[in-house]
């Protein structure tokens, strides 16, 4: 089992940066793969952003350029630098962790943090 918290959401204007943070309640050293996902009213929920154990990175390509994301294992932390950011990045948004035990899966969530980018 393990317990995200996200944190870092805000208000923010059209142009803006926010870095979003994605704390564990433990050890993400094992933890294959951690991503940041956004869903905003009346649309399904989409990952924005992910890294592997490795440090692999993908990112949707609406975010390319704009969105970092890093995960820092000796603070169990994962992050989310967001730059230049727009009206349509208005969202809540959750950071999840899959792992992989042998042939087991699991993915655990956290609760959201709400982002609001106005114009």
């Amino acid at each position: 089992q393990v317990q995200l918290v996200e944190s870092g959401g805000d208000l923010v204007q059209a142009g803006g940066s926010l870095r979003l943070s994605c704390a564990a309640s433990r050890s993400i050293f094992s933890i294959n793969f951690m991503g940041w996902y956004r869903q905003a009213p009346g649309n399904p929920r989409e990952l924005v952003a992910g890294i592997t154990s490795g440090g692999s990175t993908n990112y949707a390509d609406s975010v390319k350029g704009r969105f970092t994301i890093s995960r820092d294992n000796a603070k169990n932390t994962v992050y989310l630098q967001m730059n230049s950011l727009k009206p349509e990045d208005t969202a809540v948004y959750y950071c999840k962790a899959r792992e992989w035990i042998g042939t087991r899966l699991d993915d655990y969530w956290g609760q959201g943090t709400q982002v609001t980018v106005s114009s």
